[in-house]
């Protein structure tokens, strides 16, 4: 019998290893294509087949799934990576699967795009301009009125967003971006919107089911850096049903409805407001898991391979994390307590991404988090109280980068600093 196969465009490093592993659980061969596979540290880690493909290059993946096709049983191609999700898309009409429309995926990771289809839908978003220059982007802050949000218009994982609170923050942050040190996904265009102000949701959905909601917060600003969330959020059933019928009408807007969708959401004086709409599962859908029993990649597998999917409640806990958030860069001397950390009871997992000597620079985006720390009880009061005490027994020690002395060649290095996660 002829081996099925589920095809990986790309990885993260969140979720890529859920996704062979739910692969595996199921019965299916999982295969990674990537422009780079040794940068998913879990696949040469654990044997998982990996081909170098640019997936950049449609043709070349059409011939390497052909290839394949020759070996395998395709049973379906899929991606966390939203980068690529749009080809996904393109490469499941091309060999007949299930899969997301390519159109509505372009056009929602455009953000102005979306924008503008959401505003028309009338659906709540902040104001917005794009701009292309640092004249234009002078402009749309002045016409939105400080502070303002500057972001890529295509983009992830908040690389290259910042809050802009006064005029010089606003000229620093273009400079960046059209400076050459942003590496843009596209053209160079920047989308200037209002700071909608107040409490973060997110709202996960699989196919047009609201399976729940997540509540978080950030590191401090300029920056939006996730520090810590909690699933499922503390909200009242009123405030639940206007974000979830606010949720079904980005679906609506933007034709999605196909596989998984997550939504930012910001809760300002006038009620929900939409952030972001991602036509993709969210970074970490752990804590879905460990407080509702639902696995919601498995349950993606399934409807890419052309099953049903079961979004059903086994488990009513609280799920909550926290990210170990670096307040220095410098070189990692040591970090540790994860062991004691992960004993804790309660504690469902403790992950480190840093290793010692590593280089630490923050970017402002996820790249900044050295780890996280995740608990799950039957309630939020042992949740939090399990999590305070696992993130308290880790802590590390940075070495600040030698200062840039003119004329010397060197300088000495500054005394370690001890640090703990907030």
């Amino acid at each position: 019998m002829t081996r099925k196969a589920l095809i990986l465009l790309e990885g993260t490093r969140s979720n890529g290893l859920l996704y062979v592993q739910a692969a595996q659980r199921i019965g299916l061969h999982p295969i990674t294509l990537s422009a780079d596979p040794p940068q998913y540290d879990y696949l040469a880690a654990h044997s998982f087949e990996a081909i170098h493909v640019d997936t950049d290059n449609q043709d070349a993946l059409i011939r390497e799934c052909t290839r394949l096709s020759e070996t395998y049983d395709l049973a379906g191609i899929t991606s966390a990576k939203e980068k690529v999700y749009a080809t996904v898309g393109k490469l499941c009409r091309r060999f007949d699967l299930p899969g997301p429309d390519p159109t509505s995926v372009e056009r929602c990771c455009d953000k102005f795009t979306q924008r503008q289809l959401l505003a028309e839908a009338g659906v709540p978003v902040p104001a917005y301009r794009l701009a292309a220059n640092a004249t234009e982007v002078e402009s749309a802050a002045a016409e939105i009125g400080l502070p303002v949000v500057l972001k890529p218009s295509v983009g992830a994982g908040s690389s290259g967003v910042r809050l802009c609170r006064s005029v010089d923050e606003l000229a620093e942050h273009t400079t960046y971006l059209l400076g050459g040190k942003h590496i843009w996904w596209s053209a160079p265009r920047i989308l200037v919107e209002e700071f909608a102000q107040g409490p973060y949701y997110g709202a996960l959905i699989m196919g047009q089911e609201v399976v729940g909601m997540e509540a978080a917060d950030f590191g401090p600003p300029p920056y939006f850096v996730f520090r810590e969330g909690m699933f499922p959020a503390p909200l009242t059933d009123d405030e639940h049903k206007r974000i979830a019928d606010v949720s079904l009408s980005c679906l609506q807007a933007l034709n999605l409805g196909w596989g998984p969708t997550n939504i930012d959401f910001r809760w300002t004086k006038l009620g929900p407001v939409v952030i972001e709409v991602n036509p993709r599962l969210g970074g970490d859908p752990q804590p879905v898991q460990l407080a509702y029993g639902v696995d919601l990649v498995t349950e993606h597998i399934k409807l890419v391979i052309g099953e049903e999917c079961d979004l059903r409640k086994k488990n009513s806990n609280t799920a909550a994390w926290r990210s170990l958030l670096p307040d220095r860069d410098g070189v990692l001397d040591w970090i540790d307590g994860d062991s004691r950390a992960a004993a804790v009871p309660g504690v469902a997992e403790v992950k480190l991404h840093a290793k010692p000597k590593a280089q630490i620079v923050r970017n402002g985006d996820y790249r900044d988090s050295m780890g996280y720390v995740m608990a799950a009880t039957p309630s939020r009061a042992q949740t939090e109280a399990a999590l305070q005490r696992a993130v308290d027994l880790i802590s590390w020690s940075i070495t600040p980068f030698p200062p840039i002395v003119e004329q010397e060649e060197s300088a000495a290095i500054q005394p370690a600093a001890p640090g703990r996660a907030r």
